[in-house]
Protein backbone atom coordinates (compact mmCIF):
# COMPACT_ATOMS: atom_id res chain seq x y z
CA UNK A 1 0.00 0.00 0.00
CA UNK A 2 0.98 3.51 -0.44
CA UNK A 3 1.93 6.01 2.21
CA UNK A 4 -0.85 8.02 2.38
CA UNK A 5 -0.63 10.85 5.08
CA UNK A 6 -4.17 13.43 5.96
CA UNK A 7 -3.14 16.72 7.62
CA UNK A 8 -5.99 17.79 9.82
CA UNK A 9 -8.17 19.35 12.65
CA UNK A 10 -10.45 17.89 14.96
CA UNK A 11 -13.56 20.79 13.81
CA UNK A 12 -13.12 20.15 9.99
CA UNK A 13 -16.23 18.23 8.86
CA UNK A 14 -13.79 17.66 5.09
CA UNK A 15 -11.14 16.18 7.13
CA UNK A 16 -13.85 13.61 8.59
CA UNK A 17 -15.12 12.78 5.18
CA UNK A 18 -11.81 11.92 3.90
CA UNK A 19 -11.27 10.09 6.53
CA UNK A 20 -14.31 8.36 6.09
CA UNK A 21 -13.63 7.94 2.13
CA UNK A 22 -10.60 6.30 2.95
CA UNK A 23 -11.66 4.02 5.55
CA UNK A 24 -14.71 3.29 3.32
CA UNK A 25 -11.63 2.16 0.92
CA UNK A 26 -10.11 0.40 3.30
CA UNK A 27 -7.05 2.33 2.76
CA UNK A 28 -4.66 3.10 5.76
CA UNK A 29 -3.63 6.60 6.33
CA UNK A 30 -1.37 8.68 8.82
CA UNK A 31 -3.53 11.83 10.45
CA UNK A 32 -1.58 14.41 11.50
CA UNK A 33 -3.45 17.15 13.26
CA UNK A 34 -2.22 20.52 12.64
CA UNK A 35 -4.45 21.99 15.56
CA UNK A 36 -1.85 21.03 18.46
CA UNK A 37 1.61 21.59 16.75
CA UNK A 38 2.36 24.84 14.98
CA UNK A 39 5.38 23.32 13.18
CA UNK A 40 3.00 20.86 11.45
CA UNK A 41 0.97 23.94 10.28
CA UNK A 42 3.99 25.11 9.01
CA UNK A 43 4.73 21.99 7.49
CA UNK A 44 1.85 21.46 5.68
CA UNK A 45 1.56 24.75 4.23
CA UNK A 46 5.00 24.28 2.39
CA UNK A 47 3.97 20.69 1.44
CA UNK A 48 0.95 22.01 -0.29
CA UNK A 49 1.23 25.48 -0.73
CA UNK A 50 -1.75 25.76 1.02
CA UNK A 51 -3.77 26.98 4.51
CA UNK A 52 -6.74 24.89 4.39
CA UNK A 53 -7.10 21.31 5.62
CA UNK A 54 -7.15 18.51 4.56
CA UNK A 55 -4.22 18.06 2.23
CA UNK A 56 -3.77 14.54 1.78
CA UNK A 57 -0.50 13.00 0.21
CA UNK A 58 -0.11 9.78 -1.42
CA UNK A 59 3.58 8.71 -1.42
CA UNK A 60 4.95 12.11 -0.78
CA UNK A 61 2.69 13.76 -3.73
CA UNK A 62 0.03 16.52 -2.77
CA UNK A 63 -3.44 15.35 -4.24
CA UNK A 64 -5.24 18.28 -2.61
CA UNK A 65 -8.17 18.31 -0.23
CA UNK A 66 -11.18 16.59 0.20
CA UNK A 67 -12.65 17.29 -3.22
CA UNK A 68 -10.00 15.96 -5.10
CA UNK A 69 -9.75 13.01 -3.25
CA UNK A 70 -13.42 12.18 -3.91
CA UNK A 71 -12.87 13.30 -7.58
CA UNK A 72 -9.86 10.58 -7.63
CA UNK A 73 -12.21 8.11 -6.30
CA UNK A 74 -14.99 8.93 -8.60
CA UNK A 75 -12.86 8.81 -11.39
CA UNK A 76 -11.32 5.20 -10.37
CA UNK A 77 -7.91 6.55 -10.30
CA UNK A 78 -7.99 6.41 -6.31
CA UNK A 79 -6.83 2.80 -6.17
CA UNK A 80 -4.42 2.95 -9.04
CA UNK A 81 -3.00 5.62 -6.58
CA UNK A 82 -2.84 3.73 -3.80
CA UNK A 83 -1.91 -0.07 -4.39
CA UNK A 84 0.54 -2.50 -3.81
CA UNK A 85 2.47 -3.26 -7.02
CA UNK A 86 5.19 -4.81 -5.13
Amino acid sequence: MADVEIYTTPWCPYCVAAKDLLEERQIAYREIDVSVDPQRRAEVRERSGRHTVPQIFIDGDGIGGYTDLARLDAEGRLAALVRDDG
